[in-house]
């Protein structure tokens, strides 16, 4: 039961969530970048190099296990996940920036990602190869990523009334899929996780904390506007750990090498809740600049 879930379950959902990005998603999506470019350079710097090298530092800070140190420099590597858009929206983020930034680092992470997890395979597997990504892992991230994403899109562009009426329902069904599934994964190797979940805690809402900060406060120390500084925030601080976890479960086969993602993904809702609700009140103390 466990093994189907993983092998079959897991990359359900995540085609699920990604073709319901799809649908939110145009090639306008895309173009709106030149509009905005200085938050998005900064946002993706941020992302795609500060990130990886703030995680790797963290790995070796809290001495991980090698397979665990994988598992963590994965989910850095992730992009962003469709959850940002919520949490921006709920604290008055740009949630055209977030949209944008999301399909970007969708593609971007087609490249970015298994380079990562070479390097950290490299680094903490020396005397083994056996796990790397090669040119077949490689497309099948792609094939995960970006075929659900450009058969959503594809979709709103034929029938764009059609994409608006099951936008909501297909995210209300990923989400049940993916608790589900994730339920299922972790009854059945519960003792990996329960043996591990205590060195996971303390780097995980570190790593967290870290990345919605870092996202919110390198935009804002080069004058990007708040909003943009918001959306950033979460778009970089909460990442897609179901994508980790179907990498690491279903393309390196490897189920303790998703555990930092699967412990990431319950505590991150905690974790963005509460940051937002920093910055609102920090933001609504701030006196109104007079131009």
């Amino acid at each position: 039961m466990g093994s189907a879930l993983t092998t079959i379950g897991l990359p359900v959902a995540l085609g699920i969530i990604m073709f319901g990005l799809g649908l939110s998603l145009t090639l306008g999506d895309f173009a709106r970048v030149a509009k905005h470019p200085r938050a998005v350079i900064i946002a993706l710097a941020c992302q795609l190099l500060v990130l990886p090298a703030l995680c790797f530092g963290l790995v070796v800070l809290f001495h991980l296990p090698p397979v665990l140190a994988v598992g963590m420099m994965l989910l850095s590597a992730s992009p962003g996940g469709t959850t940002a858009n919520l949490y921006s929206h709920l604290f008055r983020g740009d949630i055209a920036l977030n949209i944008s930034l999301t399909a970007i680092n969708s593609v971007i992470s087609v490249v970015t990602l298994p380079l990562i997890v070479n390097f950290s395979l490299g680094y903490f597997y020396p005397s083994g190869g056996q796990l790397g990504i090669d040119i077949v892992e490689a497309l099948k991230v792609f094939a995960i990523v970006l075929i659900p994403v450009a058969l959503g899109m594809l979709v709103r562009r034929l029938r764009p009334t059609f994409a608006d009426r099951m936008d909501k329902p297909v995210r209300i069904a990923s989400i049940f899929i993916l608790v589900v599934v994730i339920a299922g994964a972790v009854a059945s190797n519960l003792k990996p996780l329960m043996d591990n979940i205590g060195a996971l805690a303390g780097i995980t809402v570190l790593f967290c904390v870290l990345s919605l900060t870092i996202g919110f406060l390198v935009p804002r120390l080069f004058r990007v506007e708040r909003a943009q500084a918001v959306a950033s925030s979460f778009e970089i601080g909460i990442h897609n750990a179901t994508l980790a976890i179907v990498i690491a479960q279903s393309v390196l086969d490897n189920f303790e090498m998703s555990l930092p993602a699967a412990v990431y993904g319950v505590l991150m809702f905690f974790i963005a809740a509460a940051f937002g609700l920093v910055i609102s009140r920090v933001g609504a103390r701030q006196p109104v600049s007079a131009g």
